[in-house]
């Protein structure tokens, strides 16, 4: 059976510049997953890895549990990722990983699929790629997570689709930003640059 090589996320070419997204207007990636259109935009990648590696003589639900018995790195990360979401929690019914913060086996498959981002892989991970995968994991469990961390990947999930990526001080500055309830102006900013480049307000200063 023929299979992307590791890690994943590289068939497809990433868009050269964040556009409006033309179902819900926002940048394309920001409606992530509740917006068709920027799901079907940013689970491409996913999505091209999975189709390759399943052929098309293999039923999705029985690749989806030889991918997620094997140890991390036998398959491209995203391959790992799509197989969670095709098989339910048997716990909560949930998708594989995202269910209810207090569902043990969703917690146990979400903590599993990390195992690829520890190194000694087959290809490493660019920081990109990992944080894109962070972004659409967390996204996709948004029930799992606080508020602010939902919304600081959802600011930021457009600027990961064209490959960008920010520093340990920009997600700082940014997340302190929605703390202090500026998600609009982050929002209209076209870049994390921009983002944290608001200056704070002088009742702050």
């Amino acid at each position: 059976m023929a299979r992307p090589y590791p890690p994943g996320a590289r068939l497809l070419a990433r868009p050269d510049a964040v556009r409006p997204c033309a179902g819900c207007g926002d940048p394309l990636g920001r409606g992530y997953p509740t917006c068709a259109t920027c799901a079907d935009a940013v689970d491409a990648y996913w999505k091209a890895d999975w189709e390759a590696l399943r052929g098309d003589d293999t039923a999705d639900r029985d690749l989806a549990a030889d991918v997620l018995a094997e140890p991390a790195g036998v398959y491209p990360w995203t391959c790992t990722d799509w197989a969670l979401r095709l098989i339910p929690c048997p716990a909560c019914r949930a998708e594989l990983g995202t269910g209810d913060p207090g569902c043990l086996t969703c917690a146990r498959a979400d903590q599993s699929r990390w195992a690829w981002d520890h190194g000694g892989m087959p290809v490493a991970m660019t920081q990109n790629e990992h944080t894109l995968r962070v972004a659409v994991a967390a996204l996709r469990a948004a029930d799992r997570h606080r508020d602010t961390v939902v919304a600081f990947w959802r600011l930021t999930l457009p600027f990961l689709l064209v490959g960008e990526t920010f520093t340990a001080a920009q997600a700082r500055r940014i997340r302190v930003l929605l703390l202090a309830g500026r998600a609009e102006e982050l929002a209209e900013s076209p870049g994390y640059a921009a983002m944290t480049a608001l200056p704070d307000l002088p009742w702050r200063a």
